[in-house]
């Protein structure tokens, strides 16, 4: 499928990459890119030859946030829909089966930073910087806020809502926002090594886990236990996990079948 704001690719090693492509706007979202990122995202979780999503920006920005020029002249209730449309990629994702990882370079800011909050997995270069910034326009990211609070917690999530301020790569990993940080200049190779080698882990085994952890994340502890018992049960029944456990005995890489 082709699309006006995005490149997607699929390599031969399961890994789909999905690229914001309005590197002169520096990929902010209009309503095209967001109509265009979730459908995408969509397609990547239904087809079987990818197994991992990679999320990149053209240029020197991942991406920096909503477009303004769509904001004038609408009444509240097209206000709620325009904005409920822009956050579609991000509730998209935890709906997903299959992991999604960002890699970020430059800027993320505003539904940037959120997308790469609500992604599974994020790698970025130490050039990185992102910031809750539409305070600073007299806005609010109210909507991004709600994965980057799940990342770093209450009071810097409100830190960051409030005050607008972009903070940098080690800041964002040490608050859970990143999970690795490299060398702008390793970042193409070190994100697709990343993706290619969580690709070669068992796809039902992975897509359990994320769904697991994502249906049980507001639950109370207890149940949690429940659901993820129940989780681990299903998928001990399946044809990978047994192929699994006899390659560790036999000391060879195992097969899988997706069943």
């Amino acid at each position: 499928m082709s699309y006006t704001h995005l490149i997607t690719e699929v390599n031969d090693r399961f890994v789909g990459t999905i690229i914001l492509n309005r590197p002169d706007q520096l990929n902010t979202f209009n309503s095209v890119i967001a109509g265009e990122l979730a459908c995408a995202l969509k397609g990547m979780d239904d087809d079987s030859a990818v197994r991992v999503i990679l999320i990149k920006g053209a240029g020197k920005a991942f991406c920096a946030g909503i477009d303004v020029n769509e904001l004038e002249n609408k009444t509240a209730m097209e206000y709620r829909a325009w904005i409920e449309h822009m956050e579609q990629p991000l509730m998209t994702i935890a709906r997903m089966k299959k992991p999604v990882i960002a890699q970020v370079q430059g800027v993320a800011a505003a539904n940037g930073m959120g997308l790469v909050a609500a992604a599974d997995l994020a790698i970025g270069a130490e050039n990185t910087k992102m910031g809750l910034t539409a305070i600073n326009v007299g806005l609010n990211c109210v909507g991004p806020i709600i994965p980057v609070a799940r990342c770093v917690g209450r009071k810097k999530a409100l830190e960051l809502l409030l005050y607008g301020d972009l903070i940098k790569a080690p800041e964002a990993k040490d608050l859970g926002l990143l999970n690795r940080i490299v060398p702008k200049e390793d970042l193409e190779a070190e994100a697709m090594a990343w993706a290619e080698t969580l690709a070669k882990k068992s796809p039902i085994a992975v897509q359990i886990a994320k769904q697991g952890f994502y249906s049980s994340e507001d639950m109370e502890y207890f149940k949690q236990f429940d659901l993820m018992n129940e989780a681990f049960a299903r998928l001990c029944t399946t044809d990978d996990a047994k192929e699994g456990v006899k390659a560790f005995f036999e000391r060879r890489n195992p097969e899988w079948t997706l069943k």
